[in-house]
């Protein structure tokens, strides 16, 4: 329903939009109804304001005259105005504006308090990552708004967009708002922010929109309060991307656990059958793994004074002395034929010197590469940078 106001002349009121009836002399006296105020932050009255007539401003409302592209006056304090040249010294420029060879002008009203509305992308916009490179996002949220200079208000909303409605005014902003959110994205995006940051750097954008769109909105009159609710989800394909990357990693991670438990348990079974060995001494043939696991806990103790006078090597892993005749570490189950860094073959499990991307000994690659080509270590199934299934051999 249109907004009306209510013309009083000849002692009767009558309805704008269904008519109106004049004085004597043809004076009206116009208000913008309160049942037509809610949700609304502008109205035009339907007809031009004249000489003698009578303008009622309450307390929450601004009035604003406007004629020829621009704005003559406002009136920002409650009161019932009478445009008559008695006036003269309390409106100023407006009577002498309307005292001129026009002697008419539109009126707009406004309302002086906070707005609150909602903003989203009315279409995706792209945001390039270094690791999903182009995405298309959304974003949605809140914000509270209200008129901060009148004047410009009108001459920019009324002159430059053409705006007549609260409608209009409101798509106006939110517009100008999704430019404002996507600057602010582009230049953190220039400080490293990524795609998989978005969801814990919205409060920090919600304050750098309203600091960057200050002066912006300023221009146009309006100023913008508050936003909060900043939303802006990531496509379903990226979603399913992140959970195999988290997956690669965690069965990356146990795959490393379960070979080093498997290098370990190996390693105490070859030190028991060795009767030169510290570690043979009461660990038969048929003791078992957890027999082994608590012998090796025990070894830093008992090996280092068995191998004084003895020739010993350091174990590259932790550390221990070992004595020679022992290939592997009594503390820790590591090889201790491996030079610091050497890691054995995945294949034959011979030792390979660090840098080195085959075995010297049957040639087996020791980094495999991902559909995606990113280098992966050997043994791993799948990728930790993309989660994609590692062609093994």
């Amino acid at each position: 329903m249109i907004p009306t106001a209510f013309f009083f002349g000849g002692g009767r009121r009558t309805d704008a939009t269904a008519g109106r009836q004049e004085g004597i002399i043809g004076a009206m006296t116009i208000a913008w109804d309160d049942q037509y105020k809610r949700g609304n932050i502008m109205w035009k009255v339907p007809r031009n304001i004249r000489m003698n007539d009578n303008i009622v401003v309450r307390e929450d409302e601004i009035a604003v005259f406007y004629r020829d592209g621009k704005v003559l006056a406002y009136l920002d304090r409650p009161d019932r105005y009478a445009l008559t040249s008695q006036n003269a010294p309390i409106l100023g420029k407006l009577i002498q504006a309307l005292s001129g060879v026009v002697q008419q002008a539109e009126v707009f009203y406004l309302q002086k308090r906070i707005f609150d509305g909602k903003f989203g992308s009315k279409e995706p916009f792209l945001f390039e990552d270094p690791d999903f490179d182009m995405i298309q996002l959304r974003a949605f949220g809140e914000f509270r708004y209200r008129i901060k200079d009148p004047e410009i208000f009108i001459n920019q909303f009324v002159g430059t967009f053409g705006s007549t409605t609260s409608a209009e005014i409101e798509d106006r902003i939110k517009d100008e708002l999704m430019k404002q959110l996507n600057v602010t994205m582009g230049k953190m995006k220039a400080q490293g922010l990524k795609v998989t940051g978005l969801a814990a750097s919205l409060n920090d954008m919600e304050q750098a929109v309203l600091a960057n769109s200050k002066p912006h909105f300023l221009n146009l009159g309006v100023e913008i309060v508050q936003m909060a609710g900043l939303n802006i989800p990531l496509p379903e394909s990226v979603k399913e991307a992140l959970e195999k990357m988290a997956s690669a990693r965690v069965l990356g991670r146990a795959n490393t656990a379960a070979y080093q438990q498997f290098a370990a348990a190996d390693a105490l079974k070859t030190a028991a059958a060795n009767p030169s060995g510290a570690a043979g001494v009461g660990v038969g043939l048929g003791a078992g793994i957890g027999m082994g696991y608590a012998m090796g806990s025990q070894m830093p103790g008992m090996m280092a004074p068995g191998t004084q006078g003895q020739n010993t090597r350091q174990c590259p892993k932790c550390g221990q002395q070992n004595p020679v005749t022992m290939k592997f570490c009594g503390s820790c189950g590591a090889d201790t034929t491996l030079a610091t860094g050497t890691k054995p073959c995945i294949k034959c499990g011979k030792p390979v010197p660090p840098g080195l991307k085959f075995c010297g000994e049957c040639g087996a690659p020791q980094v495999l590469k991902c559909p995606d080509g990113h280098e992966v270590p050997g043994g791993m199934k799948f990728c930790p940078e993309c989660g994609k299934a590692v062609p093994q051999g």
